[in-house]
């Protein structure tokens, strides 16, 4: 009987490292087909300096997302030059879903028709979806001697340009929102400019400005705290948080309407599979119970888009706030 002979250790090596190859093959392709990303954690930059109403909720979105990807997603502010420079480092990222922006209607919607960027609002992103709305408010500084909108433009016509307001940049959207204002009553005020929300509304709760145009997310504190006084929000109708405070259509100013929008965005070219995943768990956070109700608990409501729609609003967008720039001479700093 002959004994059988046995495979070297050399052949038993070349035998297992062949087996590895073969296992590993259909283990690839079944990753790429579920689709392997993410793999590491997602930046979502945000614009505009921290404490502002985009930071507030870029950080709450960050947390949910990072439930529905299973990767940390990071915030990171870039703030400056009214978004500008957060804005076009997403849009020169690389296109693979790892970075991402907390757009907003500023970013998407005012800038492009205020100045030439050195990004293009509608080539060089990728929507992702629209994910919140929030009503802009009248703030005034306590010591204003105006209870109402037509109290205050009493005031202000009474003494032309001696109020001042403050904005978070030059040709931002309070800013904006100022300049309509004043253009739709017939009256002057000097705007004071500042690097975001945060230090603008600090400014006018100090008195050093006296009011501001401000979304109800980054003023809503101090509205509750009696730091600063709403007079009147954009929408068409009043907000449950504030049921006291009129619509600016109640207090006679029909025409003023300055909702403000914030979405997330891609850098352009991102691949189609990844924008899918990234609108699947941006609506699945945006669905969420908790998110709703810190959200409406600071004056926004949840609005989402798919991409497509999503990018139909930027384009709309930008006509209409290129109109009303225009009529009121507004420029960039």
């Amino acid at each position: 009987m002959t004994t059988p002979r046995l495979p070297s250790l050399r052949t038993l090596a070349a035998s297992l490292l062949l087996a590895s190859a073969t296992l590993a093959l259909p283990l690839s392709a079944s990753a790429q087909a579920a689709g392997g990303f993410p793999t590491k954690p997602v930046r979502l930059i945000v614009p505009t300096a921290p404490g502002g109403g985009t930071d507030f909720m870029a950080r709450v979105l960050a947390q949910k997302l990072t439930d529905k990807l299973g990767v940390s997603v990071v915030v990171e502010n870039k703030g400056g030059a009214g978004g500008t420079i957060g804005s076009d480092y997403v849009a020169k990222a690389p296109a693979d879903g790892y970075t991402l922006l907390m757009g907003y209607i500023g970013t998407h919607g005012t800038n492009p028709a205020l100045e030439k960027l050195p990004y293009d609002a509608v080539k060089d992103f990728a929507p992702i979806t629209q994910a919140a709305v929030a009503q802009t408010g009248l703030l005034v500084n306590p010591a204003v001697k105006a209870q109402s909108v037509k109290e205050l433009v009493a005031l202000l016509k009474a003494e032309p340009g001696k109020l001042n307001y403050a904005s978070s940049g030059k040709g931002s959207m309070p800013h904006i929102a100022g300049a309509l204002f004043a253009q739709l009553t017939g009256t002057e005020m000097t705007p004071i400019h500042y690097r975001g929300a945060a230090p603008a509304l600090a400014d006018t709760v100090a008195g050093r400005t006296q009011l501001m145009f401000g979304t109800l997310v980054s003023g809503s504190g101090q509205i509750k705290n009696g730091t600063v006084r709403a007079l009147a929000i954009t929408g068409k109708t009043r907000s449950p948080l504030f049921p006291e405070v009129p619509t600016f259509a109640e207090a006679g100013l029909a025409d003023f309407e300055v909702p403000q929008w914030y979405g997330v965005f891609a850098p352009a070219g991102t691949p189609k599979d990844v924008v899918a995943k990234l609108y699947q768990a941006s609506l699945e956070a945006l669905k969420d119970p908790e998110l709703q109700k810190r959200f409406a608990e600071q004056g926004a409501d949840v609005v989402t888009s798919s991409p497509d729609a999503f990018a139909a609003l930027v384009q709309s967008e930008i006509a209409k706030w290129t109109k009303v720039i225009r009529a009121a001479q507004i420029t960039a700093e």
